[in-house]
């Protein structure tokens, strides 16, 4: 475990956790071919009953009007029925037993169908139970936070009582990924960090966990510096109102953060952006809110209102609500509540129109469902064809691909990882990493963006993890940068902000998100080699030589 970027699969325990509680009860997890359907296509849905599930039999139910599919051991009573059948039995040593998997097609639809669907077994003379179950990432998200709290890991036993089903959708369309995002260079800013403002001076650095005071008005009056670094698009940290430095826990998703510079300098930013032909990316988490925003407090202290229901209150959790990890300030919205679902997809949309922004990168995407982003995709898609939204899904390959066709691409923490490890630690061999990174470009689709980087806000700084070695960041970065994803450059990097304690003290997650340098204080020999490196990256166009799996 050299790095913590894998939260939830950080040691060798968590994956086996991982492992073994996914192989457990009657999964699906979205498994669909293709991953994308264009219209007219059928859809093969497939399943996998683990050892301890006893069926003989098992039934998807769809419908494609926008109600809910519902159906019992084969008989839809709203909707369609298609029989799946059984197509493989294998044996797992490690569940110590047999496995099946199952299929069943769906016949092809035509643009603009929206596709709902829940999947049951059953035996003749036993229960039914319905996928998914159990709910792997939230048995997995409960033994991170034990991990992360040195407390005992839950025993991950199955509860046949909270075998209620899950609804999963897809959407048939044409939709692609914005041919300027697989071109782009982003450049991602943390705002409090990165400029105050010319007429404004820093309120303090020394303490990592306060206020530094970066706005919006500073990132509009260093544009030029952006556009002559050769960034293409920037990456904004959170702008919604905010009782916290780094924002990921809005109280109000429709104003901009008064700390910041409030719209007016949102507006302003956006304005110095385009006259260069800059795009804006906002950061947007879906997945949960401020403890302090007014529709959660309202449901904390009333029962009776409407907002209870788009909460997981359950005294069974700490703090008797469901929270991102345990943190009790950013409780987690339920967005397969109609109104929940309606509210975040309304401030998706305020933004897009509102402010024409370019797209969203998508915080903690994996606690959605992936049915919500389905619906989120089509929303932005028929908002502004060409906007770019890219999800934070810190996970295995073979999850990261089943976002094709509900967002434009993932962040590539499989190749930060390997680079660190590489040209970083030195931990790895070039023949090893260059046999990964092989496989990894040919395991996705061409039309799958998957920005890479070497760092962000959540990490240790790749110098320092290299040590303060500046050849080594030049090696990672010329890797980066000949690769068929869009480079992101986290703020700083580029001129030599470092860091001098590792996140795992008692820092925290502010260990690498120092104030950005500027004037005689930047490393101008590496800015340089920055610009060198945009410049080539353009010449030569690698996004035009990824193959497709």
């Amino acid at each position: 475990m050299e790095d913590m970027i894998f939260g939830t699969l950080a040691t060798d325990d968590l994956k086996l956790f991982y492992h073994r509680v996914s192989k457990n009860g009657l999964r699906h997890f979205s498994q669909i071919s293709p991953l994308d359907p264009r219209p007219e296509e059928s859809v093969t849905i497939t399943i996998d009953m683990g050892p301890e599930v006893s069926a003989n039999k098992a039934a998807c139910y769809y419908t494609t009007d926008g109600s809910d599919p519902a159906g019992s051991r084969g008989i839809a009573s709203n909707g369609q029925v298609v029989l799946l059948e059984r197509k493989e039995i294998k044996w797992d040593t490690f569940s110590w037993g047999y496995s099946s998997s199952w299929e069943g097609e769906i016949p092809g639809m035509m643009d603009g169908t929206k596709v709902q669907y829940r999947i049951s077994a059953w035996s003749t003379d036993g229960r039914e139970i319905f996928a998914d179950w159990p709910d792997v990432q939230r048995e997995v998200e409960k033994a991170a936070k034990a991990f992360f709290h040195d407390e005992p890991f839950p025993d991950g036993a199955l509860d046949p009582d909270q075998n209620q089903g899950h609804l999963f959708a897809y959407h048939v369309d044409n939709f692609k990924p914005p041919q300027w995002a697989k071109e782009a260079v982003i450049y991602h800013i943390f705002l409090d960090r990165f400029f105050p403002g010319e007429c404004n001076d820093w309120i303090q650095t020394s303490d990592p966990k306060g206020f530094f005071g970066g706005t919006l008005w500073g990132v509009a009056e260093k544009m030029d510096y952006i556009a002559e670094l050769g960034a293409t698009a920037i990456w904004l940290s959170p702008i919604f109102s905010s009782p916290t430095v780094h924002g990921y826990d809005a109280t109000d998703y429709y104003s901009v953060e008064e700390r910041l510079g409030g719209e007016e300098a949102f507006r302003e930013m956006i304005a110095q952006a385009r006259k260069r032909g800059i795009r804006i990316i906002l950061d947007l988490v879906c997945n949960h809110t401020s403890h302090l925003h007014p529709f959660f407090q309202e449901a904390l202290e009333d029962k009776n209102s409407p907002y209870r229901s788009w909460f997981f209150f359950d005294e069974t959790e700490d703090h008797g609500y469901r929270s991102f990890f345990g943190v009790h300030s950013m409780p987690q919205v339920d967005l397969n509540h109609p109104d929940a679902r309606d509210w975040m997809l309304d401030i998706t949309r305020y933004w897009l129109e509102e402010f024409e922004i370019d797209g969203y990168r998508l915080d903690f995407a994996n606690g959605p469902n992936l049915d919500f982003w389905s619906d989120f995709w089509a929303l932005t898609k028929k908002i502004n064809p060409d906007s770019f939204c890219f999800a934070e899904v810190v996970e295995t390959p073979w999850v990261l691909e089943k976002y094709q066709g509900r967002v434009d691409g993932v962040l590539d923490f499989h190749i930060a990882d390997a680079i660190r490890r590489t040209y970083g630690r030195k931990s790895w061999s070039v023949e090893r990493f260059n046999s990964m990174l092989k496989q990894h470009e040919a395991y996705f689709k061409n039309d799958f963006v998957r920005p890479a980087f070497l760092d962000n806000h959540d990490m240790d700084r790749f110098q320092f993890i290299a040590g303060g070695n500046e050849e080594k960041l030049r090696q990672a970065a010329q890797v980066q940068f000949q690769l068929a994803g869009p480079p992101i450059i986290y703020y700083g990097t580029e001129v030599g902000v470092g860091q001098t304690v590792s996140k795992t003290s008692e820092v925290g997650l502010e260990a690498s998100r120092g104030a950005m340098l500027w004037g005689d204080e930047q490393n101008k020999t590496m800015l340089s080699f920055y610009q060198g490196l945009i410049k080539e990256r353009k010449e030569k166009r690698p996004w035009q030589n990824q193959t497709s799996s």
